[in-house]
């Protein structure tokens, strides 16, 4: 949201401070001979800054005659690059602001959309730290060009030391330098906007859908698989499952027998304090005609007190 309501904003503010600017240089010659001085030589400049074009006329100082001087250097490149990528971040900001706000749906669609977005991001981020660290440079360059000194020592009649020659009135250099700010800022609004782009597409959420086991869990699978093994290997014919609900089958069977017979004692107890026969569970002997002894059900023997 961020980069909908911020970014083309500062990429106007970007070309605009640099686009618009234009430069005055004031300078005046005073000839020995006061009749051939000029005390207001206007020295113009703006963008694209191509200082070679720029020309100025000053006098010679001798017999009412003028040269024709222009200023040095071609600066042309590292502005237009600078226009060109705030111009062009400016209307893509502005058709992304659209996508977002009326169409959602058709932007979220097969996740091209938001790759889309993520690479062009990614690009845009580059540029700008390319175009902007390129227009600081010819900046400085310009700033150079300009000095009111360098200019003053291209007058033929400034060298002579019997004429006298000032500057009047400098360059302004505020909108250029905040447009080199502006540059920087739509760096940092575009390098931040990387990652808010990045969760909307498939890449961010397949990492999220299936997350990176942990050291300890990779090891606690280990020593689990290791366990399997062993217990396999042990009783190749039974599996670790059957190993299992056998062992508990006997727990449990231990614990109802031990339940049975504490019942038995209790109830046993329960009888002898009321002096009342007490029961005893037993196991009949029944002889057979062979004189053998055969087992069968329980059988109650009271004993009178």
């Amino acid at each position: 949201m961020c980069m909908v309501i911020f970014a083309p904003i500062f990429a106007i503010c970007a070309f605009a401070t640099c686009g618009g600017y234009v430069g005055h240089l004031r300078v005046k010659v005073d000839c020995a001979d006061r009749r051939q001085s000029n005390l207001s030589i206007n020295i113009d400049f703006a963008y694209p800054f191509r200082l070679q074009q720029v020309h100025f006329k000053a006098p010679l100082c001798e017999k009412n005659k003028q040269e024709i001087l222009f200023l040095e250097g071609d600066f042309s490149s590292a502005a237009q690059f600078y226009m060109i990528v705030g111009v062009f971040a400016f209307l893509y900001s502005l058709l992304a602001t659209i996508v977002y706000i009326f169409y959602q749906n058709k932007y979220r669609e097969n996740n091209r959309g938001p790759l889309v977005d993520f690479v062009v991001t990614l690009v845009f981020s580059f540029m700008w730290l390319v175009s902007t660290c390129f227009w600081a440079k010819g900046l400085y360059d310009i700033k150079k060009a300009t000095d009111p000194t360098l200019v003053l020592l291209l007058i033929s009649a400034c060298r002579a030391q019997e004429n006298r020659c000032a500057v009047s009135q400098e360059p302004l250099w505020s909108a250029l330098n905040t447009s080199v700010v502006f540059g920087f800022v739509n760096l940092i609004l575009w390098a931040g906007n990387i990652w808010f782009v990045f969760k909307e597409t498939g890449w961010y959420k397949t990492g999220q859908r299936y997350p990176t086991r942990s050291v300890s869990g990779r090891r606690a699978n280990g020593m689990r698989q290791r366990l399997y093994s062993e217990s396999s290997f042990d009783q190749p014919g039974e599996s670790f499952g059957q190993q299992l609900y056998r062992q508990e089958s006997i727990n449990q069977s231990e614990g109802d027998f031990g339940q049975q017979v504490y019942r038995q004692a209790s109830f046993n107890q329960s009888l002898r304090s009321l002096n009342m026969p007490q029961t005893q569970l037993g196991t009949p002997v029944i002889h057979n005609q062979e004189n053998k002894c055969t087992l069968k059900g329980p059988m109650i023997f009271v004993n009178e007190m």
